[in-house]
């Protein structure tokens, strides 16, 4: 299966292609959500003094507030944060509780934090792929190599940020550095196979491509099994920790897209890097090559250990079993000698 893959490489690319404009569709169409510490507005964590519905108390809040723009998220023990859109002082928000609850925390966000804050985002996430660009072309010092790792990266967080806009995960301090994560685990898995086929040398490109991705799939399901894990805990048993859900379920989106955009698209770029190197060597030296020499030119020319090992073994047969030509001419030398000496007696 593995085989007829790697045979069909220039088509396994658009999959990815299509699964990254779709998550450009997504957001166009639907927009991402900003968490409050990056849209502005005010925060506030309740304790409740009987037991009420987070439907109910953010109807409420709407309703004496006199904005929609009330989210309530259930803390657990009778304890409930609300987020506001809008800024609001404390006396005015202490107001609208009417005795429901006792305030433990209120925080407001003006809109300069704000855009500072956003500012300071698309910084580390261009000095993250500048870093990583450098970092790449230095080690494998080739221009398509670096490209393949880059884009890769960069297909990966468009598709996760497209998940963010499908599932309502709001763009929050927290799931920005479950982006900047995300672009580790994508670099890893790409230099994984990047390494694997351009540094290495022994058995032929599908051998060593197959073995890179046992490897890489191994470490993505991995990572991919203990997030989902944290992600269900953190909704179901313990709805407090946003900030651990909204981690485990970017990563989640992302490492799932990774599986498509390293093992389809970057292995496909680099497959196709190497047949062109391939073809340029044997113009260079004026070798004319069919395409399914070209193709097959590769196990021919890299043979493994033991198989190199088996054709010594074979010469070495073949030879102990010929005679030696020299040895033949001496014993007939040597049996004329003695029929001349017996003649001559």
């Amino acid at each position: 299966m593995f085989e007829k893959m790697m045979d069909s490489y220039k088509t396994l690319i658009i999959i990815p292609i299509i699964i990254t404009l779709l998550a450009l569709a997504c957001i166009t169409i639907n927009g991402l959500d900003q968490g409050v510490e990056l849209k502005g507005g005010s925060q506030a964590v309740l304790q409740l003094n009987d037991n009420i519905s987070s439907i109910d108390l953010q109807n409420q809040l709407s309703h004496d507030l006199g904005t929609s723009d009330v989210k309530v998220t259930n803390n657990g023990d009778n304890q409930v944060t609300v987020d506001l859109e809008s800024s609001v002082n404390s006396t005015t928000f202490a107001n609208a509780i009417k005795g429901e609850g006792k305030v433990i925390s209120f925080n407001s966000i003006g809109p300069v934090l704000s855009e500072e804050a956003m500012g300071q985002i698309y910084v580390a996430m261009i000095f993250a792929f500048l870093f990583m660009a450098v970092t790449v072309f230095i080690v494998f010092r080739e221009f398509v190599p670096s490209i393949g790792v880059i884009l890769a990266a960069l297909c990966d967080i468009i598709i996760a940020v497209g998940g963010m806009s499908l599932f309502n995960i709001p763009l929050s301090i927290a799931s920005v550095g479950a982006l900047l994560m995300l672009i580790g685990y994508s670099v890893d898995t790409d230099i994984l196979l990047t390494t694997r086929l351009l540094k290495r040398k022994e058995g032929t490109v599908v051998s060593r491509a197959k073995n890179a991705m046992e490897t890489g799939l191994t470490m993505s399901f991995a990572a991919i099994a203990a997030m989902a894990i944290l992600f269900i805990v953190t909704t179901i048993i313990m709805p407090e920790a946003t900030t651990l859900s909204s981690i485990a379920g970017v990563l989640v989106i992302g490492l799932c897209g990774d599986i498509f955009t390293t093992w389809f698209m970057n292995l496909a770029i680099l497959r196709r890097y190497i047949e062109w190197k391939h073809e340029r060597k044997m113009r260079k030296y004026g070798i004319k090559q069919s395409d399914d020499d070209s193709s097959s030119e590769e196990s021919k020319k890299e043979t493994t250990p033991s198989q190199g090992k088996n054709k010594n073994n074979n010469q070495s047969n073949k030879n102990k079993n010929k005679k030696p030509k020299s040895s033949k001419k001496s014993n007939k030398r040597k049996n004329k000698k003695s029929k001349n000496k017996k003649g001559g007696k």
